[in-house]
């Protein structure tokens, strides 16, 4: 008989290679699985709501996984919170979950945040977790251009070259750009997303703010469906998966 456990977590991304399990054991996830091996001698299989890549963070992750083992949400967090230590990997929140539960397929929901900073003097604080950037960003004109962004389109432009989804067409239902003094913080909200789709949407939101870009150009890239025209891909440490919903 196995119990199913639905964990919430935090990370930061980066040292690790991504979420998903690697061969050299790198990932988010490999440490996850051993810590849960260290509690329960059990070698389980774990389900994420979201594969998040290299040096992407995490705030709200959530995943499942069946155990054998008889424990308690209160002790099952606190063991895997001891055997995480010192990697920057916390478990926020453990509930019993049903059976039917999973984490990647009954989320209905998934929140991103990307974090920039607008200034010429480096990071020290706040490294590793916001794009530095020193040319001030016009946000009325990234907000603008963003709204083309919305809605049931074909992503192409904005699709990494390695994504395994079947299709490049998904709904975006919110992006929301708010200032607060130097740091600009873009929200983004769908069932799910392509491979590199909300960094591809931030590089090229960044040449808009810039003013190398017409807010409508936008529109006229998504439109013409070619990867080669979306602007640079925005760095990793921006980026955040907040929170899913189910």
């Amino acid at each position: 008989m196995t119990t199913r456990w639905k964990l919430i977590i935090e990370y930061d991304g980066k040292p690790f290679n991504g979420w998903q399990s690697q061969k050299d054991k790198s990932g988010v996830q490999d440490f996850l699985s051993d810590s849960i091996k260290s509690f329960s001698n059990e070698n389980v299989k774990i389900y994420a709501a979201g594969r998040t890549d290299s040096g992407v963070h995490a705030r709200g992750q959530v995943v499942h996984f069946d155990l054998k083992r008889k424990t308690d949400s209160n002790e099952l967090r606190e063991a895997l919170n001891s055997h995480l230590k010192p990697f920057p990997v916390a478990i926020l929140d453990v509930d019993e979950a049903d059976s039917e539960f999973h984490a990647r397929f009954s989320a209905i929901k998934r929140h991103y945040q990307y974090d920039i900073i607008n200034r010429r003097p480096p990071l020290t604080i706040d490294k590793g977790k916001y794009w530095r950037i020193g040319k001030p960003l016009n946000i009325e004109r990234m907000i603008e251009a963003s709204k083309y962004l919305v809605g049931k389109h074909d992503f192409t432009t904005f699709r990494s070259t390695h994504c395994q989804s079947k299709s490049p067409t998904k709904t975006i239902d919110l992006i929301k750009i708010k200032e607060i003094e130097s740091k600009i913080h873009i929200t983004f909200s769908a069932k799910s997303f392509l491979h590199n789709q909300v960094r591809s949407f931030v590089g090229s939101l960044k040449l808009v703010g810039e003013g190398k870009w017409d807010y409508k150009k936008i529109k006229d890239i998504l439109n013409k469906k070619d990867r080669t025209l979306c602007g640079p891909v925005a760095p990793p440490e921006g980026l955040s998966l907040t929170k899913v919903d189910y």
